[in-house]
């Protein structure tokens, strides 16, 4: 066995002479333990929170997106899109054509976005759990119908329960000059039913969803479309999909991943994430350089051991070794249990949703989520380990400092 680690483990266990140098590691242990536990803890919160925004957000925001790099629109009777349609891992293929307009609803009016979508849009699985009012449907026997974001709702005073009442969509004719007598000459204007409201989150609230048909009469555009967005089956990679299609596409189009298509909000998530960790890493740091003062006082209680060691043989790094190996089993003690007390309460929170947050919304659940990343175990555990290291290697100096004084002493 390691001579250092034998004796390193003995003064761990064993009782010293005065009892503060107890009081003093355990006070570390506590510290680093608490530290540690509250660390993992709050990552996998964020990791929860991430989960549940990125899954609202992936309701509407499909796997990859296909623009143009310049222009608005463009034909996506192309014969290389006609080959990425017959892809075995494409789940869902939707042309969509999306303009502001303006929107009118009785003598109220705002302008918002109106997408117009083809069949398929209407796979999203997820359609359902975010209509709040009537049915997401784009078309039945009577003809077109919209779906609106709440915001367009709550702006108009839509009633969807009013059948006499359409939503009127104007949009500018192609080609005006606004050189009219009459303004209204110089746009399009159609009118449509309201099927059903859908809430989901701001970005998306001030929507008006279409059939692909009605938008291409509105905007006078018979061909052209805005974006393809695509969904792949279960089990397939986004990542090498993406990949092959912009071989295929060239550099006059822009394919995106869900990541790119929300590049803000994974970068605002990320920061918070890492800014927490940077609070809560310095309070840690204070608990661990708690064992300077833990390891101190322990070289005071064991001179006559330094110098019986020293006496025997023993070199300078071997006393430092033992002293080092010392403060790291302190700390490291309280690391892992903390890392294990905050898995199991993660683990209770998941199951049990004991803590409760104190607003409820439809889109959020009531308890606070939490998600596991194994890196996060491996940051705590390296962060610990290294600043562990440094506090330890601080005080092991002191043990060497003065020991051919104390031999002579002694």
């Amino acid at each position: 066995m390691n001579t250092a680690f034998y004796i390193a483990r003995r003064y761990l266990f064993a009782k010293k002479s005065t009892n503060a140098i107890n009081i003093i590691s355990t006070i570390s242990v506590i510290g680093v333990f608490v530290g540690s536990a509250a660390l993992i803890i709050i990552l996998s919160v964020f990791n929860g929170f991430e989960e549940v925004v990125l899954k609202m957000y992936n309701t509407f925001t499909p796997e990859v997106v296909v623009a143009p790099a310049g222009g608005k629109t463009f034909d996506p009777d192309a014969a290389v899109f006609n080959q990425v349609k017959k892809d075995p891992r494409i789940y869902s293929y939707t042309e969509v054509l999306a303009e502001n307009a303006l929107l009118r609803y009785g003598t109220r009016q705002s302008v918002g976005l109106v997408k117009g979508v083809s069949d398929e849009y209407l796979k999203n699985r997820s359609l359902d759990t975010i209509t709040v009012q009537g049915d997401f449907v784009l078309e039945n026997t009577a003809g077109p119908q919209a779906v609106i974001g709440s915001a367009i709702q709550n702006y108009l005073m839509i009633n969807t329960n009013d059948p006499f009442t359409p939503l009127q969509i104007y949009s500018p004719k192609k080609g005006s000059a606004a050189s009219s007598v009459n303004p209204a000459d110089d746009f399009t204007m159609a009118t449509i039913p309201v099927a059903g409201v859908f809430e989901l989150q701001q970005d998306f609230d001030n929507m008006t969803i279409v059939p692909l048909s009605f938008v291409r009469e509105l905007l006078q555009e018979p061909k052209n479309i805005s974006s393809i967005e695509i969904n792949l089956l279960p089990g397939a990679s986004a990542e090498s999909f993406k990949k092959e299609i912009e071989k295929q596409l060239g550099k006059e189009f822009v394919v995106k991943d869900r990541l790119q298509q929300n590049q803000v909000l994974y970068n605002i998530l990320g920061s918070e994430k890492w800014a927490v960790y940077i609070i809560l890493t310095f309070i840690l740091i204070i608990a661990i350089f708690n064992i300077i003062g833990s390891l101190t006082m322990l070289v005071l209680d064991k001179l006559k051991d330094i110098a019986v060691l020293s006496s025997l043989g023993a070199g300078k790094r071997l006393i430092k070794r033992i002293f080092l190996l010392e403060g790291m089993m302190i700390t490291m003690t309280g690391c892992i249990f903390g890392l294990l007390v905050g898995f199991l309460f993660c683990l209770a929170q998941q199951k049990f949703g004991f803590v409760q947050m104190s607003q409820e919304d439809l889109m959020i659940p009531n308890a606070y989520p939490v998600a596991f990343k194994g890196m996060d175990f491996v940051l705590v555990f390296v962060t610990v380990s290294l600043f562990s290291l440094v506090a330890s290697a601080l005080s092991s100096n002191l043990s060497v400092k003065k020991i051919n004084y104390i031999n002579k002493d002694l």
